[in-house]
């Protein structure tokens, strides 16, 4: 069974490691890039934002970050949108459910909160996350696409709540 729940200061750390595991291991995000000290950040993150953790067997197996519009963390959410990012998974619990579980508990949140989507960006190249996303409902809206730095473009997926 995968517990999620939001990440306690003593887990910051761990947070961390497996978030830059996820990113700069999976060769989605250079070492030198700045962006890896963002990564890093989980406390810097929960203080702005809200950081939840997959918990099974007693371990962090995932985690991701919910940013309200207009907040330090949401790149893309309009009003009455819910943003996640950093979504990271380790490597042992990949092809268990463990992304899936995190993106429905955030479209749950969304629903708790009266929200009317969920959004996120994604860079092309994270093959294996676009398809907890399409699986999940996400759907692209090219018009919202943008580049956090130039030469790199994200995709915005939506998910509109029913």
């Amino acid at each position: 069974m995968i517990e999620i729940r939001d990440a306690t200061a003593e887990e910051h750390e761990a947070v961390a490691d497996l978030t830059l595991i996820a990113y700069v291991g999976g060769g989605f995000v250079d070492t030198h890039d700045p962006y890896t000290e963002v990564l890093k950040d989980t406390s810097g993150r929960a203080d702005d934002a809200r950081v939840l953790v997959a918990v099974k067997e007693g371990t962090i197996v995932g985690s991701v970050t919910i940013a309200e519009p207009g907040s330090r963390y949401a790149d893309v959410a309009e009003p009455g949108e819910l943003e996640f990012r950093m979504l990271a998974v380790s490597t042992d619990a990949r092809k268990q459910g463990v992304g899936s579980a995190l993106v429905r508990h955030v479209y749950d949140v969304a629903y708790e909160r009266g929200d009317q989507a969920v959004v996120m960006s994604t860079h092309p190249d994270m093959e294996d996350a676009r398809r907890v996303y399409d699986r999940n409902g996400f759907v692209p809206a090219p018009q919202r696409n943008w580049e956090p730095v130039p030469g790199t473009e994200l995709t915005v997926l939506v998910r509109e709540i029913a």
